[in-house]
């Protein structure tokens, strides 16, 4: 029980033994409803905080604590008599059968309206299969095809699906190339063997055929490589004028410092993940200017909403931040919207309600709004360069806020 419920219950204690213990007998829901108009919401939040994408679930758990505290403090969910939301955060490590057990474990232990996560596909769909079957709804900003792509009915995916980013990974890069007048005839992917990955290259394949594009390499590799040279050793030899690798940090990190290194200076546009958060400018310093990238959204759309972010946490809203805060505060609307903190409840009014407002405008498509599979229709992925150490929205033309440069 939290301090505000206790001090509240104490209270009441307090005042029935002043009232007389006939008013407390006359009206036996007293107590009951004191407690439950006092008790807060408790919220799921299942991220990485150790191994591999810790940096990714760090940054998750930062743009949801951000949205909860400030909506906490500003009374709390008024439709609900001012409830507070209490965020119970489990580590799901970076493994998919370690973040199933999380989930499990940490829905059954805990009344929770839902669950928020996990940054990486592979441990949203390990936790996506636990909600499905226990009935509670679960929001997340993972891109892979999967997370609603097999019909259940309690997944919430609030950007667009991965072979939709993938194709916009080529199309955007198509069209900033001809606006700058340069033509590709020849492209290389390279993507790490994971859910999120695969469905990726999958929509950057299908952007290349549509375009009559070959692909001159298509090389798929093991998350975590140690050295990312055989890759580009491939790519020199391979006549790309750009590539488009799918990958997490570190892996992001090895490709453009081994391909900058050899001199091999064709344009990369990066899928999203690694290639768009401070960690890889830090690592990378100069070797990140200009590289592009693909993204579910980007801070500078709403930067009345994200330099709230920059002023607590002292970097940039990254996307995974930004996005899961979005998915709060959507939650957050339905509950208001249901009037209750029923799951199934909350559920309903999740599947026929269209969010506006709040951190729903720091998304390109200024709302959200899920289709009969859970995947918000309304999202659409943009194109980001780095540009002295900030990441810049450069298309589409119509939401970009600087031109993009296209080096070939």
């Amino acid at each position: 029980m939290s301090e505000n419920v206790r001090f509240q219950v104490e209270g009441l204690n307090r005042r029935t033994l002043v009232a007389g213990s006939v008013s407390l007998l006359a009206m036996p829901s007293v107590f009951s409803s004191a407690l439950a108009a006092t008790s807060p919401v408790n919220v799921g939040v299942i991220v990485s905080l150790s191994g591999a994408n810790a940096q990714f679930g760090i940054n998750s758990r930062n743009g949801i604590e951000l949205v909860a505290d400030e909506i906490n403090a500003a009374g709390g969910i008024k439709e609900l008599g001012g409830v507070k939301i209490n965020l119970i955060v489990a580590d799901s490590t970076s493994t998919p059968t370690t973040a199933g057990t999380v989930a499990q474990r940490l829905i059954t232990q805990n009344d929770v309206v839902a669950i928020l996560g996990a940054f990486a596909s592979s441990l949203t769909i390990a936790i996506s299969d636990v909600a499905e079957r226990q009935d509670v709804p679960l929001l997340t900003m993972s891109f892979a095809d999967q997370i609603t792509g097999r019909g259940y009915k309690n997944i919430f995916q609030v950007v667009a699906k991965a072979s939709v980013i993938g194709r916009a990974q080529f199309d955007y890069t198509a069209a900033i190339a001809q606006a700058a007048g340069a033509k590709i005839d020849k492209i290389a992917i390279m993507y790490e063997d994971t859910a999120y990955g695969t469905a990726q290259a999958g929509g950057l394949r299908a952007g290349a055929k549509a375009a009559n594009i070959e692909i001159v390499m298509d090389d798929a590799y093991p998350l975590g490589i140690a050295d990312a040279t055989p890759l580009v050793n491939k790519l020199r030899t391979s006549g790309a004028q750009a590539v488009f690798p799918v990958s997490y940090l570190n892996d992001s990190l090895l490709i453009i410092r081994t391909m900058r290194q050899q001199r091999i200076t064709i344009p990369a546009i990066g899928g999203a993940a690694g290639y768009v958060i401070p960690d890889f400018e830090k690592g990378l310093g100069e070797f990140a200017e200009n590289v592009l990238s693909i993204a579910p959204a980007n801070y500078d759309l709403a930067p009345e909403l994200t330099e709230r972010f920059r002023k607590r946490f002292g970097y940039f809203m990254v996307h995974e931040a930004l996005e899961h805060a979005v998915c709060l505060d959507v939650l957050v609307q339905a509950i208001g919207k249901a009037k209750s903190a029923k799951a199934q409840d909350v559920v309903a009014a999740l599947r026929s309600t269209k969010f506006t407002g709040g951190w729903t405008k720091a998304m390109p498509g200024d709302a959200v709004e899920f289709d009969q599979t859970g995947l918000n229709k309304l999202s659409v992925p943009l194109m980001v360069q780095w540009r002295n150490k900030e990441l810049v929205s450069v298309w589409p033309k119509d939401i970009a806020k600087s031109a993009a440069r296209w080096q070939s």
